[in-house]
């Protein structure tokens, strides 16, 4: 009974927020309609404020949501019902019935979306097992890829947990695959908007050529901004640009995978050489080429900038 008494708290507080009506198990004496209403097969009742007409047709929409908050037996079963959700397919009385049946944790959580090669039921499996005797969760989504429903630990950071995922996969099961983690949200009722963002990123990294496995969101915020400007618009940014044959640099494999060493180097020639295994002066050359090319000495600041969107812009059109 009082498992019962806390799940009808729970959805008085949902139906307070939804509709204002304010709900109790108690009467007060005065003033007040009864609510009569079937809740897990039992006849139950509650009151509200007012005797008028308008009361008495709250009472009838209240016995309404009552009786249907609860329809445990009629809903999916976990893996479809978290698909939907994270789909971004369910209303916010659907998720929090989620929320309620399986009882999970409130405050902030994250979603990753894993994206893997082959295997993805193995892989699924072994991240099962990562997250053991938490609240997390792990669901296949199709052939390639699953998400991971994170919820927030103050030790671990949403990038470090991906990592750690990946890390895991492929030492473990040997299983290769890529990261997308979308931001940490408050709430698990807006982990549809997590989930988008891990897919994002994923798609937006394969797009890119990023290097690593692991990406966030954060990464691409700039590229999803310019992705929803129409073509013709794009068209017009980089004729205004005027850059030159674009595809002399950016149809080289090469000097692309140059330039973006570069910028993740923080413009540091030492550093890019280093990690490109290239002599100083080969590097110091594309970046003369890049300069003559475009205009753009991306060993400024502001010309990285520059050079960034333009590559941003130069891909996206040829993607579409």
């Amino acid at each position: 009974m009082n498992e019962i008494v806390a799940d009808l708290k729970k959805i008085f507080s949902d139906i307070r927020e939804k509709t204002g009506t304010e709900l109790r198990l108690s009467p007060r004496g005065s003033s007040e309609t009864r609510v009569s209403f079937l809740y897990r097969g039992e006849e139950h009742e509650c009151w509200l404020d007012g005797e008028d007409e308008n009361a008495r047709r709250t009472a009838l929409l209240v016995a309404y949501l009552l009786e249907n908050a609860d329809a445990r037996q009629f809903l999916p079963d976990k893996e479809e019902y978290l698909k939907t959700i994270l789909l971004g397919e369910g209303n916010g009385w659907y998720v929090y019935r989620f929320m309620s049946k399986y009882n999970l944790p409130e405050g902030a959580c994250f979603a990753v979306c894993v994206e893997t090669e082959k295997h993805t039921a193995e892989a699924v499996a072994h991240i099962e097992r990562c997250i053991a005797d938490t609240s997390d969760m792990v669901l296949q989504m199709d052939d390639n890829v699953c998400a991971v429903v994170r919820f927030s630990d103050e030790g671990q950071t949403p990038y470090d947990f991906a990592q750690f995922l990946y890390q895991s996969l492929y030492e473990e099961v040997g299983v290769k695959a890529s990261m997308g983690v979308g931001a940490e949200v408050s709430s698990f009722a807006d982990i549809a908007s997590s989930y988008h963002q891990a897919v994002t990123a994923v798609r937006m990294s394969a797009v890119f050529h990023a290097k690593g496995e692991v990406h966030s969101y954060k990464e691409y915020l700039l590229v999803k901004m310019l992705e929803d400007v129409p073509e013709s618009r794009l068209k017009e940014y980089l004729e205004q640009l005027q850059i030159g044959d674009a595809s002399e640099i950016f149809d080289d494999e090469e000097m692309v995978n140059t330039a973006e060493e570069f910028l993740q180097s923080s413009l540091n020639v030492s550093e890019t050489s280093r990690n490109l295994f290239m002599h100083r002066n080969t590097l110091m050359y594309r970046l003369d080429k890049i300069e003559r090319v475009t205009g753009l000495n991306i060993r400024k600041f502001s010309d990285a900038v520059s050079f960034r969107v333009i590559t941003i812009l130069y891909k996206l059109m040829q993607k579409n």
